[in-house]
């Protein structure tokens, strides 16, 4: 295997740099890439913010934040422990430029300190990234001159709506090429969503199956136990719609859903993706579905509702679940419907994408054979998981359901990953394919541009913490003779088996 190639020396500016997104997504990444071995000895990072630090206690802040985190299970960053050597590697590298980006006077010192290439990552509020690269261009920090690269990378959510995001990208546009805007999904970062392309196109066994003559339907999910977590004020604006929907899970839709791209290259991926979404239908007023999590008990934990969380108005209409069934306009797709579903406080923390395969077509075994499905883990314990029919053990032809897992880890090292790595290295080799493009954020909005008219008014329906979401959302399926995935655990027959030889002994 060919070790990666060194990045370009390059000077990484981070907008918001006091803020949580630097310190337990993006400075983690940074650590696992100077591990891995692509920095180059050149490449800088100056961290912009109001807040009142210094070089030496801004380095501090981050060394303590990563400490805490590869110390504790349960965060995203699974470093185990911070070798001293890389840390202090990367020390070497930050500075901090206080200031506000509101004022002029932050991108005029700004511009003092950087030459060469540069890369301005902006890790902010929404609202934030126009007035960040009009201070930019207004210095002359956007112009590429000498062969040296500028880029600028726009977080989510990309708009609030398709108007404001064909506004917002107007605006991009007036002051940077289309190749220098990095419009960023951290969920195209994720390994297991990178694979999907590999999966469908390098094996035969999947790809002359993954079309409407063998499917039913697919559904993707991501479900979450947490809730808002504090971010109460951000939901109130965002909800789990514009949070996960027109970017996340469109996202895995493109790669689950495009044609094969002509090769590999930046620019025939993104054709692929921007054709498939581009086929999308608006969503109908009776495919969409909306929740919002009341008190219940989560993993024997009491939780309160979202109207009680704090920073959420009390009558709030804010939806913390999201269903909607979506039909693509392509010959591969015509009559299998998608399942899109999103939401906080569930039963289980599950990203997966579920390929249900139609019923054999002879019914021999006649029409009550669970279905074949093929599950792909996003999230957690990532693989694959195959569901079938074998004959049961005994005599006749009784049939029986197994599955078959891959996962992931079984069969490759352990890399510490949290999805912004391989974004945050492509950003620097000036590799765009992993992402968005201008047509591939307007197409999503264009989609459900239907459903945020409708929830502007109604109720979102109740549904209890810890349970797996609205009634309505079973409701969508069953119309069709369909149902979800369940969300809680598999469970497992071979363990079963095992205890119910043990009785017997």
């Amino acid at each position: 295997m060919t070790a990666p190639a060194t990045a370009p020396a390059c000077t990484l500016v981070l907008f918001g740099a006091g803020g949580d997104l630097v310190k337990r997504l993006l400075m983690p990444s940074i650590y696992d890439l100077a591990v891995s071995g692509v920095l180059h000895s050149g490449m800088r990072i100056i961290g912009v913010d109001r807040a009142d630090l210094s070089d030496e206690t801004w380095r501090e802040h981050i060394g303590k934040a990563l400490h805490d985190m590869a110390a504790d299970p349960a965060a995203e960053f699974n470093a185990g422990t911070i070798r001293d050597d890389i840390w202090q590697d990367i020390a070497n590298r930050l500075s901090f430029l206080k200031g506000d980006i509101t004022q002029s006077s932050t991108f005029d010192a700004l511009a003092q300190r950087i030459e060469g290439n540069a890369i301005f990552y902006c890790a902010v509020a929404g609202r934030f990234f126009a007035p960040i690269a009009e201070g930019l261009g207004r210095v002359g920090l956007l112009a590429e001159r000498d062969g040296a690269f500028r880029r600028i990378v726009i977080e989510k959510p990309f708009g609030d709506d398709l108007a404001s995001a064909r506004e917002l990208d107007a605006r991009l546009l007036s002051l940077a090429k289309e190749n220098q805007i990095y419009r960023i999904d951290h969920f195209l970062g994720k390994e297991t969503v990178q694979a999907i392309i590999a999966l469908r196109f390098a094996n035969r066994l999947f790809e002359p199956l993954w079309s409407a003559e063998h499917l039913d339907h697919v559904q993707i999910t991501a479900a979450e136990v947490l809730g808002v977590e504090g971010r109460g004020s951000f939901y109130e604006r965002a909800g789990a719609l514009r949070d996960m929907v027109p970017n996340h899970l469109f996202q895995i839709l493109a790669m689950v859903a495009m044609e094969a791209p002509a090769d590999l290259g930046e620019q025939a991926v993104r054709d692929a993706k921007g054709r498939v979404l581009g086929a999308v239908q608006p969503v109908k007023p009776e495919d969409m579905v909306r929740g919002q999590y009341a008190a219940g008990t989560v993993s024997g934990t009491a939780r309160i509702g979202y109207r009680e969380e704090p920073g959420v108005d009390p009558q709030s209409r804010i939806e913390t679940y999201a269903a909607l069934k979506l039909e693509i306009d392509t010959p591969r797709w015509a009559g299998v419907p998608f399942y899109l579903r999103t939401g906080k406080r569930l039963t289980a923390h599950r990203t997966e994408i579920v390929l249900q395969f139609k019923p054999a077509a002879d019914g021999l075994f006649g029409r009550d054979v669970a279905p074949n499905r093929l599950i792909l883990h996003i999230d957690g314990d990532k693989g694959l998981r195959s569901e079938f029919q074998i004959k049961a053990p005994g005599p006749g032809l009784a049939i029986a359901p197994v599955a078959q897992s891959f996962r992931h880890d079984d069969f490759f090292a352990h890399v510490p990953n949290i999805g912004y790595e391989s974004l945050l290295y492509a950003c620097m080799m000036g590799d765009a394919s992993l992402f968005q493009r201008a047509d591939a954020i307007e197409a999503p909005w264009r989609a459900v541009e239907p459903v945020l008219e409708a929830w502007k008014t109604g109720e979102p329906e109740l549904y209890p913490a810890g349970s797996a979401g609205p009634k309505g959302a079973e409701a969508l399926l069953a119309r069709d003779g369909r149902a979800w995935a369940p969300l809680a655990p598999e469970p497992d027959r071979r363990a079963g088996r095992r205890m119910a030889e043990g009785a017997a002994d």
